[in-house]
């Protein structure tokens, strides 16, 4: 019998065994911070448009909460866009969903009770507005929208409402100065240069429908000037949610070609309800910052989501739940 290693009596052994329990136990404590099991149930969330950025976030973010919380259903709806994702988690037909800071400060200025019901999970990452045209359009700001057929997005989505206030910035009446049109991404880019003479839309960079037109046919950003935003500023106060920026030359090379865009900024939050469950909430927000990288990789805007800036959830005040996990990883 070998003498290398001494016998371990019964006693010894069931004493190592406990302790490696308890041990496991211990670690299994700290890498599940948030309670002793995953919530279970089913939520529903409400994302935008097919083709849009919102949907594919959506897909990806529920994949991403199957794998934290298997026992967790999470339901779907496609929508208009911020206007309609805010009213239907204040109305109760969603639990969670994205919208525009802007959009969500107009609601809550026309419900102004729905500032004690709505709440903020994370700041998200910055929509840019966009504004395409023909390659060979002779529009080249804004004002020269006039008298032409311009798409300023579904009722009810952040893109009307964003495309209305330029509009009306730049001096022109959306609904006399214009013909306009309600198409979204999953159609609007596709019939630039047809039926439209411009395209407005607010999304994140690059976004995957209006990519595909922009590497196959001809088409242009038009600026959007900051002081065009200044205006903006003026005419909705300093906390329009607006920032003047440039889109960068890498969002969609082969239409840029090295060249950034002026535009203008706002951000997006995951938002819900202040009578959401805690404990569910703060499993969702540990999922979309612990998830950032895997979605990321598919949608690139989802890379600017970061747990320093992802607590400034303005005009939303912090829903509970979240703010359990912020304090968690607060370093």
């Amino acid at each position: 019998m070998s003498t290398m290693f001494p016998r371990i009596g019964r006693r010894r052994a069931l004493q190592g065994a406990a302790a490696g329990f308890v041990a496991f136990g211990l670690l299994l404590w700290w890498l599940l911070p948030l309670g002793k099991a995953p919530p279970s149930g089913t939520i529903t969330f409400s994302t935008g448009t097919r083709a849009g950025v919102y949907q594919e976030y959506g897909v990806l973010l529920r994949k991403a909460l199957a794998k934290s919380m298997p026992n967790l259903k999470v339901k779907l709806l496609t929508s208009a866009g911020s206007q309609e994702n805010v009213a239907r988690v204040d109305n109760g037909t969603a639990d969670f969903t994205i919208a525009a800071a802007d959009a969500v400060e107009t609601y809550e200025l026309l419900h102004p009770e729905s500032t004690q019901r709505l709440r903020g999970v994370a700041r998200l990452y910055d929509d840019y507005l966009q504004l395409a045209v023909p390659k060979d359009s002779d529009i080249r700001s804004v004002a020269d929208l006039r008298g032409k057929r311009v798409a300023i997005g579904l009722p009810r989505s952040g893109v009307r409402l964003i495309a209305d206030r330029v509009l009306r910035a730049a001096g022109i009446d959306p609904e006399k100065d214009i013909i306009p049109s309600a198409d979204g991404i999953d159609v609007g880019p596709e019939r630039l240069g047809h039926e439209i003479d411009a395209f407005f839309w607010s999304g994140g960079l690059p976004t995957k429908g209006l990519k595909r037109v922009a590497e196959t046919s001809g088409l242009r950003f038009v600026p959007i000037k900051a002081e065009l935003v200044a205006k903006l500023h003026y005419q909705h106060g300093p906390t329009a949610y607006y920032r003047a920026t440039n889109m960068p030359a890498s969002a969609y090379p082969k239409v840029q070609m090295g060249s950034t865009v002026p535009t203008m900024a706002v951000s997006n939050l995951l938002m819900t309800r202040k009578d959401m469950d805690p404990r569910l909430t703060e499993w969702v927000t540990r999922t979309v910052l612990k998830s950032r990288d895997g979605i990321g990789a598919h949608v690139h805007s989802a890379q600017l989501v970061d747990v320093r800036t992802a607590i400034y959830t303005d005009p939303l005040a912090l829903h509970e739940g979240a703010r359990r996990y912020y304090r968690s990883v607060k370093p």
